[in-house]
C-alpha cells in the first residue's frame, strides 16, 4: 500500500484524524458509535534522522502490526488491542496492518529500557558517565551489557523533531510520582520478559521503547502503540555480538548507514529531505524486518 492518505476516506465506518511518522489513526465515523475505540493502521512509511522518507518499505506496516500482536500475546502487561481481524471490524483494505484499539490518553513520555549501552545512551555516557542522569560504571563500551537494565525515558517530540532524553525527575514532573513509578516498573518488566524470550531465539534485545496511556474507563495504565518491533527496539544476533563496536541489527540501520554514506550525497545536518532509496537498500531493509519477525515468532511471513 502506497501510504494511507489516499485511502483514508475509503475505510468504511472510520474517519482519518491523524498521521504520524508511520501510523495513521481513525475514529468511528458515526458520532457516539464506540467512541472509546480507535483504528490504528501501520503504513509502509519509514523514518530516519527525524525525517519521513519519500521511499517506503514494502510490507513493513504488516510486519510491524503482526509482530506487535505476537508480542502483546506473550507479555503479562495489559494492552490496548480490541480486535485485529476483518471479522471483528477491521476494514478489509487494511487487513493485516491494522488494529482496533482502546482510545487511551497517552502519557507524554517515551519509556525506554536499556539492557545494553549503545546509541544516544552511549553518546551521553562518553560525555558524562551518565545516561538520563543515572551514573554508570567506568570502562563501558559500545554494546556493554547493563545489569540490571535501566529506565532511560525521553520526552515525546512532534513529527520532524528529535525526542529529548530526560531524567526520571522529568517523568515525575510530567505525570506525577505514582504514575512515573508505574511506567518505570512496567517498562522494565516488559524488557526483562522480552529479553528472555528473544534470547531463547538467538536474539539479543539491546533496548526497547514502549508507550503507555490511561484508560479513561477504568483508570488503568495500559500498554499502547506498538511493542518490540524493529522500529522501537534494537535486536542483535547472539552469534554476531561483540562489545566495543556497533552491533549489526535487525532494523533500519542498513538504511541509516546508506543515508550517511558518501553514496547518498545527503548531509543529515543540512535540513534537507533525504533522497529516494535505491532498490537494493529498500530490499535489504525489508529483508531485515522479515528476518526479525520470522526468528522471533517462529512463523513464516507471507
Amino acid at each position: 500500500m502506497k501510504g494511507l492518505d489516499a485511502v483514508a476516506a475509503e475505510l468504511p465506518g472510520w474517519k482519518h484524524v491523524y498521521s504520524g511518522k508511520v501510523r495513521d489513526l481513525y475514529v468511528p465515523l458515526e458520532p457516539g458509535e464506540a467512541a472509546d475505540r480507535v483504528l490504528v493502521v501501520a503504513s509502509d512509511r519509514i523514518s530516519a534522522y527525524d525525517h519521513v522518507l519519500a521511499s517506503e518499505i514494502p510490507d513493513k506496516g504488516t510486519i510491524l502490526t503482526q509482530l506487535s500482536l505476537w508480542w502483546f500475546e506473550q507479555l503479562d502487561v495489559p494492552n490496548h488491542v480490541i480486535a485485529s481481524e476483518v471479522a471483528d471490524g477491521v476494514p478489509a483494505a487494511v487487513a493485516g496492518r491494522a488494529m482496533i484499539c482502546r482510545h487511551l490518553a497517552m502519557y507524554p513520555v517515551e519509556c525506554i529500557a536499556r539492557g545494553y549501552l549503545t546509541g544516544s545512551g552511549l553518546l551521553e555516557y562518553r560525555e558524562s558517565r551518565t545516561v538520563c542522569g543515572l551514573l554508570l560504571p567506568e570502562g563501558l563500551v559500545d554494546g556493554s551489557r547493563l545489569e540490571p537494565a535501566i529506565f532511560t525515558p525521553s520526552a515525546k517530540a512532534e513529527v520532524g523533531e528529535h525526542d529529548e532524553n530526560i531524567a526520571y525527575d522529568g517523568v515525575v514532573e510530567r505525570v506525577g510520582a505514582e504514575t512515573a513509578d508505574t511506567l518505570r516498573r512496567l517498562t522494565l518488566e516488559i524488557y526483562t520478559q522480552a529479553e528472555a524470550i528473544a534470547r531463547d531465539r538467538g536474539i539479543i534485545l539491546g533496548d526497547t521503547k514502549v508507550e503507555f496511556g490511561l484508560d479513561p474507563a477504568t483508570g488503568a495504565v495500559i500498554l499502547g502503540d506498538e511493542v518490540l518491533t524493529p522500529d522501537s527496539s534494537r535486536f542483535w544476533d547472539v552469534e554476531d555480538y561483540e562489545p566495543g563496536r556497533p552491533q549489526p541489527s535487525f532494523d533500519k540501520q542498513y538504511l541509516r548507514d546508506w543515508l550517511t554514506s558518501a553514496e547518498s550525497g545527503w548531509d543529515r545536518h543540512s535540513g534537507e529531505q533525504p533522497p529516494e532509496l535505491p532498490e537494493d537498500v529498500v530490499r535489504r531493509t525489508r529483508e531485515r524486518y522479515v528476518e526479525a519477525y520470522e526468528r522471533l515468532t517462529g512463523r513464516k511471513f507471507s
